[in-house]
């Protein structure tokens, strides 16, 4: 493979991804810096496919990144490879409002292959490429030039290592029959929803005890009010206010802006000054949250009662005999709210009654809730076993 090092003009990379584009498939890697922003701050991307890799300097000056961007996001025929690509999808996101499309996630064909739940990349490389990374640039200030050879090839190896990845965990799924398993969880991966915070879906992030509609009502005024603070000052929202603080708020608002000097987290310049303002403005602004959109009580689907809490720890069970005798990783087969929901009697729009998930786990989840699967222990092993019965 041809290392290309670090590219840092407009037409070395043009001429980059026009070969690119001619690829079936590459790999992408970024190194960014969110710790004092609100907006992740790009610093490097790594690129390659199977013959070539390259880093490319974002921050060089007048380097216009429009043709990997484009690369990226508009070529259908380019399969993007990343691994626990989340925040470097994000990043394109934010520069462009769109998603890398198709993308296959390494993280996320790891669980179809038995390797765990979150698989960490130098796990996997050890696992695949008996390879052991060297991980002593992964505190880089990835934001300081200049950068050097050393920096400059750990990053890059992020993405030709992937390279060597990618075939054989393809291959293996191929033999396996798996690699339609994974294509709701790519294109959920692919949806630009998951990237874009509502700030008026800002309040589901912060823990709050209280299930009372004014209290959430101002909590959702006042999460809205922090994120668009935090945006238009580019900072990250804890900087603005921390989220114990807009809690307390929340449950014991504040009569006067006077009274915010006496509020734990808040200095005392907030009792008189413009940002100090525009939270009082925001808590007047503030109504009782709707009954729909309250959240449900204990963070849970409504409540299953006690044979039905049984019968979840029981399709729980069931989970992880199944995933331990498919060699999966059970979060790929089926989530806790979905059994739940099962148990509840929930018969429509569950993932484990549809497609790959109904053959290999809700065909037996089903059985077991309506009395045709029983558990049984044969040679020290819990096993599964029908029973005679028919629902």
């Amino acid at each position: 493979m041809h290392i290309h090092g670090l590219i840092e003009d407009s037409a070395t990379l043009a001429n980059l991804c026009t070969r690119l584009a001619q690829s079936p498939f590459i790999t992408v890697d970024t190194e960014f810096m969110r710790e004092n922003t609100y907006w992740p701050e790009l610093c490097l991307i790594q690129v390659a496919d199977a013959n070539e890799a390259a880093a490319i300097d974002p921050m060089a000056p007048g380097i216009d990144l429009t043709p990997l961007l484009e690369l990226l996001t508009d070529n259908e025929d380019v399969l993007k490879v990343f691994h626990a690509g989340g925040q470097d999808i994000e990043i394109v996101v934010n520069l462009t409002g769109k998603t890398p499309h198709p993308v296959f996630d390494t993280q996320i064909a790891a669980m179809a292959l038995g390797q765990g739940e979150q698989v960490g990349y130098s796990n996997l490389v050890d696992a695949w490429l008996g390879v052991s990374i060297d991980k002593g640039a992964r505190f880089t200030d990835w934001s300081r030039r200049p950068l050097d050879k050393r920096q400059i090839d750990y990053a890059i190896a992020d993405v030709t290592h992937l390279s060597a990845i990618f075939p054989k965990m393809l291959e293996r799924l191929r033999k396996t029959g798996r690699g339609n398993w994974l294509d709701e969880e790519m294109e959920r991966t692919a949806d630009p929803a998951n990237y874009v915070t509502d700030p008026d879906d800002a309040w589901q992030r912060i823990r709050i005890n209280s299930r009372k509609p004014d209290v959430l009502g101002r909590l959702k005024a006042l999460a809205r009010w922090r994120e668009v603070e935090a945006r238009g000052k580019n900072l990250p929202r804890g900087r603005i206010v921390k989220d114990e603080t807009i809690a307390d708020l929340a449950g014991n608002p504040p009569r006067s802006q006077s009274d915010l000097t006496r509020v734990r987290g808040l200095s005392a310049s907030w009792g008189s000054n413009d940002i100090g303002a525009r939270l009082m403005a925001a808590l007047a602004a503030a109504t009782p949250m709707c009954a729909d959109e309250l959240p449900a009580r204990d963070d849970r689907k409504p409540s299953l009662g006690r044979e039905g809490s049984l019968v979840a720890d029981l399709l729980k069970l069931l989970l992880k005999i199944r995933a331990r005798e498919l060699d999966v990783a059970a979060r790929l087969l089926a989530r806790s709210d979905d059994l739940e929901a099962l148990a509840a009697g929930q018969r429509q729009g569950l993932s484990i009654l549809e497609g790959w998930r109904f053959e290999q786990f809700g065909r037996d989840a089903l059985a077991l809730v309506e009395g045709q699967l029983a558990f049984a222990v044969r040679n020290g092993k819990l096993k599964m076993t029908r029973t005679e019965e028919k629902a």
